[in-house]
């Protein structure tokens, strides 16, 4: 019997129909493992279990009672039945196992740093995450998503992990949904309504106050500036670190990557999807986001709109200042500039400290853009005594 000692976990392999002609000798081995490893955690994966009878059960309930830190993973619908029915999904955590899918040849609709979205179907779209070992992480923007659902955030809910070859997806049930950059591929003329829409559903979010357990956009943008410290002289950097410590914290939510990609359009509703950047903090945060969707990141490379968000310059530029115009409910030219370039500021941090973190400082791109990202921030914190509005 297969078994695996890794940080205080151990992991032992079920395999074939644990029945009572075979129980005896499982239960043998079991033991035999359990009592020569010291661990905190056991994990049975039953993902090569066929069947499992009532002396089989009995082998799990002896292990719940000198263990109780058992857990049962990767489980075939036709056991998972069989644990329901004999209350054992209620005794300890109990995990199905994962269906498998194949996104070969299906339609890319969002891109993002984590993740790849999928449509499958016209029912059906899955968020594919780009790292391997990520469930802890999906789980926990599933929780994200719930979260804001419940605080009444208009969110598409996730209902369920599943297996995309050695990586992991969220599925989610969207009957003909759009995304707001499939709309304006469409039509390039829908940029009101889209501006309407991220505004309301921007402004729900910075007026619903975030829960405990959220966390603070303010420790990332700390984080940020922490690693782009070696790109800014001393007096630039003092200036520019005085002025993110004076950001209040609102102690509101902020979706951290809201554009058109990350919102559907789901019959007449707006709603959110991509929730793993869910956070809380001032509304600047989210207009930088903003910024950075529709400006920042097409600084040196227009064309990255395209490839990013699948409409060009001709279309995010207009669609980031209307939604400054209705965001501030002003038609001053002079307000609309001065909060895009506070937004700037925390924008452009973000995109210099991934050029250095992904190593692009070195070539002749990189270092064009991280120069350029510099020189607006630098100018921006001449003059600018808050980055609040």
């Amino acid at each position: 019997m297969k078994s695996e000692l890794n940080n205080g976990t151990l992991t032992i392999w079920l395999e074939g129909r644990i029945d009572s002609h075979r129980a005896p000798t499982v239960e043998i081995e079991i033991n035999n493992i359990v009592k020569k490893t010291e661990f905190d955690h056991l994990v049975l994966d039953a993902e090569d279990m066929e069947y499992i009878s009532s002396a089989g059960l009995r082998i799990i309930l002896k292990l719940l009672k000198n263990y109780r830190d058992v857990t049962l993973v990767d489980v075939s619908s036709e056991v998972y039945e069989i644990l329901e029915m004999t209350g054992f999904t209620e005794m300890m955590t109990v995990e199905r196992a994962l269906k498998c899918i194949d996104v070969t040849g299906k339609k890319i609709i969002g891109k993002g740093a984590n993740g790849v979205i999928y449509r499958i179907d016209n029912d059906t779209i899955v968020k594919v995450y780009n790292e391997a070992d990520t469930l802890d992480h999906i789980k926990a923007e599933h929780d994200m998503s719930r979260t804001a659902f419940i605080l009444g955030i208009p969110t598409a809910i996730p209902f369920g992990i599943v297996k995309v070859g050695e990586r992991y997806g969220s599925i989610f049930e969207l009957i003909n949904a759009r995304t707001f950059a499939e709309l304006l591929q469409q039509d390039p003329t829908q940029i009101e309504f889209v501006a309407q829409q991220t505004v309301e559903l921007a402004k729900t979010l910075h007026e619903t106050e975030a829960p405990i357990g959220i966390p603070l956009h303010s420790d990332v943008a700390r984080q940020w500036l922490d690693e782009a410290k070696s790109s800014f002289d001393p007096e630039h950097f003092a200036k520019l670190s005085a002025l993110i410590k004076t950001i209040p914290e609102t102690g509101t939510m902020l979706h951290g990557d809201l554009h058109i990609k990350n919102i559907m359009q789901y019959e007449d509703e707006a709603l959110l999807i991509d929730m793993d950047t869910l956070s809380a903090g001032h509304p600047i945060y989210e207009l930088a986001c903003i910024y950075n969707a529709y400006e920042g990141f097409g600084i040196c490379d227009p064309n990255v709109f395209k490839n990013f968000l699948s409409v060009d310059e001709s279309v995010v530029k207009p669609l980031l200042h209307r939604i400054l115009e209705l965001y501030l409910e002003t038609s001053d030219e002079d307000r609309i500039n001065e909060v895009k370039e506070k937004a700037s500021v925390i924008g452009l941090l973000r995109v210099l400290r991934r050029i250095i973190r992904i190593g692009e400082q070195d070539t002749p791109d990189g270092k064009k853009l991280l120069e350029e990202c510099r020189e607006r921030i630098n100018r921006a914190v001449d003059h600018l005594d808050t980055l609040t509005f």
